[in-house]
C-alpha cells in the first residue's frame, strides 16, 4: 500500500471514530431527556369527548363575519405587537386592570411563560395530584422541583394541607387547576384568599373551566399582589382551535411575566375570533348553562350504571372509576362503538379512572350506550 493510501486509511479511520464519539443530545438537559413529552395519540371518532372541548360552535354568521375581517387586511403584515383592543375588551369583561392582564396563544402559552419567569434550578413548585400534567412537565424542564400534594380520599382538595406545605416550604409557587383537571373539583375562594395570604408565594389559579362551576378568583387580584389567575377560549367560548388565552395579576407580575412572551404571540385571526366571541357572550353563555344542565343529566345517569363510580365534577367532563372492569378494555370497547374518550389511567391514583367530556345529548346519549354495552360484554365474556 502507497503512502498516500495508508494516510487516507488512517484519516478514514480517525474521522469515523470521532463520529462515534460525537453525541450531539449530551448537550440536552438530562432533565428533559429523563421525562416523556406532552402527546396524545390521534384518533378519528364519530363522538370526540376526549379533550374537554365544547360541542357547540360558534354561530355560522359570527364565523362569517371573522372571515370578513381577515380578508380585509393584509396577510403580509403583522398583527399587532401588543393586541391593546383584545385586553381592553378582555378588562371589561373579566372585571380587572388592563395593565394587569397578558393575551397568549392560549393559557398553556402563558403557562409556560409564567414558569420561565419564577423557575430555575432547584425552585419549589407546589403542585396537587392529580392535576393537569403540563404543570410539573414545565416545571422539570426548567430544572424545578415539583412538590406533590396528594388531593383527598375523594379526589377532593385538602387546602389545609395545601397551605402546610407551601407554608412549610416557603413556596415561591402554587399551582391549582380550579375546577381540576381531570378530577373536576374545586378549591373554594376563600380558601385560595387564605392560600394568597399565608406567604408571598405566587398563587397561581388555572381558571381554563371556571365557566362551567360559576366561581372565580378574579375579585380576589384587588387584595392579593401574589395571585394569578388564568383563563382561557378553549372551553366555554369554543375557540379550541385557534388558540387564545389570558393572564390577570398584579401589573407589576404582568410586566415581569410578558418578558418572556414571544413577539406576536397571538395571530390577527384569533383576536378577531376572540373578539367576536366577546360580542357573543350572551348566546355562549347560554350554550355553558346547556352543557352544565347536561353534565348533571350525565352524573345522575353514570349513578345508576353498575360498576360504574362518577366523581362529583364543576367542570366540562367527568371522572368515572370502575369498579371491576379494566378501564383499558371498556376504553377500546367504547371506541369501536365510535365513541372516543380519554385514558388517564397513567395518572397517579386514577388506574382504574377514565374521563369523558360532556358532549350534545346525542353525544351523551350514544357514550351512555357504548359504555353499557362495554360493561356488558365483560359481564357475559363476549365482545
Amino acid at each position: 500500500m502507497s503512502k498516500s493510501a495508508e494516510d487516507a486509511g488512517m484519516e478514514r479511520t480517525k474521522r469515523a471514530a470521532s463520529a462515534a464519539k460525537m453525541d450531539p443530545l449530551r448537550h440536552i438537559k438530562p432533565s428533559v431527556r429523563s421525562i416523556a413529552a406532552y402527546t396524545l395519540a390521534a384518533r378519528e371518532a364519530a363522538v370526540k369527548l376526549n379533550q374537554n372541548e365544547n360541542p357547540y360552535d360558534l354561530p355560522e354568521a359570527v364565523k362569517r363575519r371573522v372571515l370578513d375581517h381577515a380578508l380585509a387586511r393584509p396577510w403580509s403584515r403583522y398583527p399587532e405587537f401588543d393586541p391593546k383592543e383584545l385586553v381592553e375588551r378582555l378588562a371589561g369583561f373579566a372585571g380587572w386592570r388592563p395593565d394587569g392582564i397578558l393575551a397568549g396563544n392560549g393559557s398553556n402559552e402563558l403557562i409556560e411563560a409564567l414558569l420561565l419567569v419564577t423557575v430555575g434550578p432547584g425552585t419549589r413548585v407546589i403542585i396537587p395530584e392529580p392535576t393537569f400534567t403540563l404543570y410539573a412537565l414545565l416545571t422539570k424542564v426548567l430544572g424545578g422541583e415539583a412538590i406533590r400534594v396528594a388531593l383527598g380520599p375523594e379526589l377532593e382538595y385538602q387546602a389545609d394541607e395545601l397551605r402546610r406545605i407551601r407554608h412549610e416550604l416557603a413556596a415561591p409557587v402554587t399551582i391549582v387547576c380550579s375546577p381540576n383537571n381531570p378530577t373536576g373539583g374545586l378549591l373554594p375562594a376563600d380558601e385560595v384568599s387564605r392560600l394568597c395570604d399565608d406567604g408571598d408565594g405566587l398563587v397561581v389559579v388555572d381558571e381554563a373551566y371556571h365557566e362551567f362551576a360559576g366561581q372565580t378568583v378574579v375579585p380576589l387580584l384587588a387584595r392579593h399582589p401574589n395571585l394569578v389567575v388564568l383563563r382561557t377560549f378553549s372551553k366555554a367560548m369554543g375557540l379550541a382551535g385557534l388558540r387564545i388565552g389570558y393572564l390577570l395579576a398584579s401589573p407589576e407580575i404582568v410586566r415581569e411575566v410578558n418578558k418572556a412572551r414571544l413577539p406576536y404571540n397571538v395571530n390577527f385571526f384569533s383576536q378577531a375570533a376572540a373578539l367576536a366571541a366577546l360580542d357573543e357572550w350572551e348566546v355562549l353563555r347560554a350554550n355553558v348553562e346547556r352543557i352544565v344542565a347536561s353534565r348533571e343529566d350525565l352524573l345522575y345517569r353514570l349513578y345508576r350504571v353498575p360498576g360504574v363510580r362518577p366523581f362529583p365534577s364543576k367542570a366540562n367532563f367527568v371522572l368515572l372509576e370502575l369498579a371491576e372492569a379494566d378501564p383499558r378494555t371498556v376504553f377500546e370497547s367504547v371506541y369501536r362503538r365510535g365513541c372516543l374518550v380519554r385514558d388517564v389511567t397513567s395518572y397517579p391514583r386514577l388506574q382504574r379512572c377514565l374521563r369523558v367530556s360532556v358532549g350534545s345529548e346525542p353525544e351523551n346519549e350514544a357514550f351512555l350506550s357504548a359504555l353499557r354495552h362495554a360493561l356488558e360484554e365483560r359481564r357475559f365474556g363476549r365482545a
